[in-house]
């Protein structure tokens, strides 16, 4: 497991070992005591995976309180562009996004702590995607900023995104309120 890049202080995208030959490839999409070393110790208490056809975009979503989420993401089967927002009160990179192509070809991974919102487009056919979160799903501590927010000009990479209702309702990134402060714990 090698760290690639260490982004708006908190996120980390990784690349695991990978090993391969005429049969295909093998490698460990997650090992404790790898991920301990790299700072991450929360635990995981939820796995959850997606499949989304082309021009799908999903986000950006987060969850507050007690169920603020980190996620360890990765693509399965095909290839998105991952985007994490700092939506950390006081972080020098507030407001600031990353956004990396993560495929089944890179194996590329991306540690999002709690205190970023998360989405991402399809560019591939389809993709199925996987996140291990370090709390359960609560629907009422989730939140959604409008994908298309001015203040953020993400840049998704599809010119006509298929959304869901619960993403066309987002909230402004301006009016998000003060859930998160840069000096609070990263879990």
């Amino acid at each position: 497991m090698k760290i690639i890049d260490e982004q708006l202080n908190g996120l980390l995208l990784l690349q695991p070992a990978v090993f391969g030959d005429e049969r295909g490839y093998f490698y460990e999409s997650f090992h404790i005591s790898r991920y301990e070393e790299l700072g991450i110790t929360s635990p995981f208490v939820q796995d959850n995976i997606s499949k989304s056809v082309k021009d799908t975009l999903r986000g950006l979503h987060y969850q507050v309180g007690n169920a603020a989420q980190g996620k360890l993401v990765q693509v399965l089967s095909g290839k998105v562009l991952d985007v994490a927002v700092d939506i950390r009160f006081g972080s020098p990179s507030f407001g600031k996004y990353f956004a990396v192509e993560i495929s089944e070809e890179n194996h590329y991974q991306l540690w999002i702590p709690a205190g970023f919102a998360h989405g991402f487009s399809v560019l591939s056919g389809e993709a199925i995607f996987s996140y291990k979160c370090t709390a359960l799903y609560s629907k009422n501590n989730e939140r959604t900023i409008l994908f298309n927010d001015t203040d953020l000009k993400v840049d998704w990479k599809i010119s006509v995104p298929v959304l869901s209702p619960k993403d066309l309702l987002g909230k402004k990134f301006s009016e998000i309120e003060k859930d998160f402060f840069y000096n609070m714990e990263v879990l």
